[in-house]
């Protein structure tokens, strides 16, 4: 097979499709594709997609109008569309937007490949020949069923470089588990990416050796609901005795001991393991929380092990107990408030992050402010607000109303991101004063733009719904450089920081040698999203 394209590929969404890409990336890579950041010199274009935002998904559907136009010039290119979109959409896709040539579902990467020689070797290959999907095995039942997907083999065969992107990166992601089983009705993932499947452990503490021997010194563990990974030991082996991914058990299995006789590794004791085996990984990380079935056992391993971040990203969603139950969160206010507190005495300097939905199917003013009132109570370092949008294949599109104005949405949304950043800036101002190590991501000089590269830590900040504040100062700053240069990293507690360098003792060169390290930085001052520190010499 000629394995000379050059290859675009596009990532929209959560952190999960980022690791997708990049195993997808390490995959193609080895086969002897190469990658442009340049759509328009791509001869195959592919699109990593999700379905949980709007904004993300018509971000996409423009990208795919621009790929249209590239073919109906008479170029020669292959268009394909990867992730939730595909799955969630299916071949119906095909139909809507005939430039695209090829679909693959997120548990089904393993056959990108030979999807694309598919379409490459047949002009007018046979829709089987280029579709990839779940379908209905999205939603296993048998537990043995999971040793049949080859999608760990990505994982297992993956090939990481701290240079890619021409970035010298010491951060990387991990995944435990794929899927989810909880079925939240505004949420369209456990369609798309199926029922929870749990990776073995030794797959996982191995590929983090691997990865800190690349380089790596900070790993973050993903799962949709993290903290519900359970590996029941025995019960999905290969013919040689290999233990197997395996399908998470139902909610119960979280409320009951665990049965005599029967080995099992929980969340906690998977991220002791990782702590205690890997002894050079600097910083261990994880998302997202579930905030129901969060035990204690994990929060005593954090305490316990240094080297675990003291961050917990754990979506509220709603601060009203009849809104939560409508959309199927499956716990409390109350609830959520006592894992909060749970949280903040057990480890007292973790930051605490989360989602926030307004203007959800039948929320009343009333219903709102409990939501307004929740926000204050909880010391968020950010949450990430957004207004409910009506997503095809969710069970709330066909059992509510979307009934909320828009007007309403926004100004529900816009409320509550003022009160969120007056949370935030008390939460950072906390912080003043102390010394704390920073992860260096990335240099800047004082004044300069925002930073292209989505993946710095600025960048994640000015993201965050609240980024327009930030993007006013970086920009007055634009007005009216300084000297000096800037060192833009975070803190275990995923704060973002900025460090301002002394050019007479750390030069150009000096600064950049400080990427991808751990420095001490002293907290001068902060703002809702950012602190400014000093380098502590």
């Amino acid at each position: 097979m000629n394995h000379s394209s050059t290859v675009y590929l596009e990532t929209f969404g959560c952190q999960m499709n980022e690791l997708d890409s990049e195993l997808v990336r390490g995959h193609l890579r080895s086969l002897g594709y190469r990658f442009t950041d340049d759509f328009t010199k791509a001869d195959v274009v592919l699109y990593n997609t999700c379905s949980v935002r709007e904004q993300a998904e018509n971000k996409a559907y423009s990208r795919l109008g621009l790929v249209g136009m590239r073919k109906k010039a008479g170029e020669q290119v292959i268009l394909g569309v990867l992730g939730c979109m595909a799955e969630r959409d299916g071949i119906d896709m095909l139909r809507r937007f005939p430039q695209v040539d090829l679909l693959c579902g997120p548990g089904e990467l393993d056959r990108l490949p030979a999807l694309i020689d598919n379409v490459r070797r047949t002009e007018g290959a046979a829709r089987e020949e280029r579709v990839a999907l779940a379908g209905s095995k999205s939603r296993r039942s048998a537990t043995l069923a999971a040793a049949e997907d080859h999608l760990e083999l990505l994982d297992l065969s993956r090939a990481f470089e701290p240079t890619d992107g021409g970035a010298d990166r010491r951060s990387a992601y991990v995944r435990i588990t794929r899927g989810c089983n909880k079925f939240c009705t505004y949420c369209v993932v456990p369609n798309t990416r199926g029922a929870e499947v749990h990776r073995p452990p030794d797959s996982i503490v191995d590929e983090c050796k691997r990865l800190v021997a690349a380089g790596v010194i900070e790993i973050t563990l993903l799962g949709q609901t993290v903290n519900h990974y359970r590996y029941s030991h025995g019960l999905a082996v290969d013919s040689e005795g290999r233990e197997q991914p395996q399908v998470g058990p139902g909610l119960a299995a979280f409320r009951a001991p665990i049965p005599d006789g029967q080995r099992v590794t929980t969340f906690a004791r998977l991220l002791q393991r990782i702590h205690d085996e890997v002894p050079a990984l600097q910083r261990l990380r994880f998302v997202t929380s579930y905030p129901r079935d969060f035990g204690d056992d994990i929060l005593d391993v954090m305490a316990g092990c240094p080297r675990i971040c003291r961050y917990i990203h754990a979506p509220a969603q709603s601060g009203s107990n009849r809104i939560l139950k409508a959309m199927n969160r499956g716990y409390t206010r109350e609830e959520y408030l006592e894992f909060i507190e749970r949280v903040t005495s057990k480890l007292p300097d973790c930051t605490i992050a989360g989602d926030i939905i307004v203007g959800f199917p039948t929320e009343t003013d009333a219903e709102f402010e409990e939501t307004v009132s929740l926000v204050r109570a909880v010391p968020f370092k950010n949450n990430f607000i957004f207004k409910y949008s009506p997503r095809p294949g969710t069970v709330a599109i066909d059992r509510f109303e979307d009934d909320v104005p828009t007007e309403v949405k926004k100004l529900r949304n816009n409320l509550l991101l003022d009160i969120q950043t007056e949370v935030s800036r008390r939460v950072h101002e906390s912080w003043v004063g102390r010394s704390v190590p920073v992860l260096v991501e990335e240099i800047r000089e004082h004044g300069a733009a925002a930073p292209a590269d989505p993946d710095s830590a600025l960048s994640l900040a000015m993201a965050h719904p609240e980024s327009k504040k930030i993007e006013l100062r970086w920009n007055r700053r634009q007005a009216t450089p300084r000297a000096g240069l800037q060192a833009i990293g975070r803190t275990p507690g995923d704060l973002i920081v900025a460090i301002n360098l002394d050019h007479t003792t750390v030069g150009a060169e000096g600064a950049q040698a400080l990427v991808g390290t751990v420095v001490e930085a002293q907290l001068t001052a902060a703002a809702p999203l950012l602190l400014q520190a000093q380098l502590v010499q």
